[in-house]
């Protein structure tokens, strides 16, 4: 665990961008869902259906992990919101344990959500 420190500001405004990441993942996934339900729809071959199933499960375990690390997101901003309401002298200069394994769980999720585009990309356009 790494014990670099970081301006609680600095942390604050990474926590912002991650949820506003999280909430446009979340639309994608559902935008992505309804693309695929009209594919299912137009054909109903036995190998497409497994296909879209496959798919579903893997839109069902990204809603999951999103809401994962909402959560601990908001875990993390309570704390800082504790912290600051507890001791608000000079909290806007205070600095935090940054928080590097949990920056690198969302870039790993994001890598893992690009790829499952690409895959629903080539996926449609096989089968279009």
């Amino acid at each position: 665990m790494s014990n670099t420190l970081k301006p609680i500001v600095a942390q604050h405004g990474e926590h912002n961008e991650w949820l506003n990441k999280l909430a446009f993942y979340k639309e994608e996934l559902a935008l992505m869902q309804n693309r695929l339900e009209e594919i299912a729809k137009k054909n109903t071959s036995r190998e497409l259906m497994a296909n879209v199933e496959q798919f579903q499960n893997q839109f069902t375990v990204q809603y999951e992990i999103i809401d994962e690390l909402k959560y601990h997101i908001n875990q993390h901003e309570s704390a800082i919101e504790k912290s600051v309401l507890n001791n608000p002298v000079g909290s806007d200069h205070r600095k935090v344990i940054d928080h590097t394994e949990f920056r690198e769980k969302m870039t790993r999720f994001e890598e893992l959500f690009a790829e499952l585009r690409r895959k629903l990309l080539r996926f449609l356009a096989n089968t279009l």
